[in-house]
């Protein structure tokens, strides 16, 4: 649409001036097609642009006997110097296009290296991620996941940072990074947590902070460590739960400001039963009448298939067909499902 409005726009004044006759002048509103042109446009688009701008002039002034009065000089240097104009400014754009292209690559590169796969098998459980950007201007996010097999048996973690760009992700590399070594050398959860909580309060500044949930899988259980998250959703034996905890605990780097910190809960997580868990990105996307994405009633339906990936895919199509379009902020999901015999 962009690219065809520069010439709609000029077909349109050449219409009107035809319409119009000699006596109103409408032959610089032609100026607009240039204009229009560097919105979106290359260097040599918009200069073509201009080109035909000034050949639409000639040719009306030629129609109303006007090419040799005193205003139509004017028109064509007024058009000629618009041209020139929206040519630096295409220019200009589109450096800052590649400038911000360019970090913006490096940013999702490092954030790619950050959150590397998940295993799809763990222990008895079968592992299942959707990870979905938000809109362009927005994407590069700070949601976080890690699931790692530990001689404390199968630890997971889903976590969003507060705000976007690179310092999310910087933020999101030591949350990572503290995870995955207390992941290994704390026997408790709660260890885990209070080693993702002395690294950030290294590292954070000011009212930064990370909303986590840390899980523990047990023989027919699941610990929950929940610093401030989104609580999950439990499936099983046709029901389907929140697993909220016992009480609200505060996110990760604001621990100095509550004298307890969250304790891990357990819930029951048999044969065949499933938790999903994810950010805030799911249950705050919003339809085009604002309304939330209903998480727990679609969920029900739609975790059904027998590949847990698949399962999530289909919860994932839903919510994008939910939004209409891209959303907001990023959508990161974990589906566990533990495997019967």
């Amino acid at each position: 649409m962009l690219r065809r409005l520069p010439f709609a726009v000029m077909l349109a004044v050449a219409v009107i001036d035809v319409l119009a006759g000699p006596s109103l002048g409408f032959l610089p509103l032609l100026t607009l097609g240039p204009t229009f042109a560097s919105v979106s446009g290359s260097v040599r688009r918009t200069a073509m642009v201009g080109a035909v701008a000034l050949v639409i002039c000639v040719l009306l002034s030629l129609y109303n006997d006007l090419l040799f009065k005193r205003q139509n000089p004017i028109t064509v240097a007024t058009i000629v110097g618009v041209t020139a104009a929206s040519m630096l400014a295409s220019h200009l754009r589109l450096r800052r296009e590649r400038e911000l292209a360019n970090v913006r690559m490096v940013a999702e590169a490092a954030q790619r290296v950050l959150l590397r796969p998940v295993p799809r098998r763990a222990a008895d459980l079968r592992v299942a991620l959707s990870y979905t950007s938000a809109a362009a201007e927005a994407r590069i996010g700070g949601d976080l996941y890690e699931v790692v097999t530990t001689p404390h048996g199968v630890r997971l973690l889903i976590g969003d940072v507060q705000g976007k760009g690179l310092s999310a992700v910087e933020t999101a590399a030591w949350v990572l990074g503290a995870f995955r070594e207390a992941a290994y050398d704390e026997a408790e959860l709660a260890g885990v947590g209070e080693r993702l909580e002395a690294s950030l309060a290294r590292h954070l500044s000011g009212e930064m902070f990370v909303t986590a949930i840390l899980a523990e899988v047990h023989e027919a259980e699941i610990s929950l460590l929940n610093c401030g998250h989104p609580a999950p959703l439990l499936l099983g034996g046709g029901r389907i739960t929140v697993a909220e905890p016992p009480q609200d605990g505060l996110p990760l780097g604001l621990g100095s400001l509550a004298a307890d910190r969250p304790k891990p809960y357990r819930v029951p997580f048999g044969e065949g039963d499933q938790i999903l868990l994810f950010t805030d990105g799911v249950v705050e996307a919003r339809d085009h009448g604002g309304a939330f994405y209903p998480l727990t009633e679609r969920a029900a339906g739609l975790l059904t298939a027998p590949d847990p990936q698949a399962a999530l895919d289909a919860l994932r199509g839903d919510l994008i067909e939910h939004t209409g379009g891209p959303l907001l902020d990023d959508a990161a999901m974990l589906l566990i499902r533990r495997h019967p015999g």
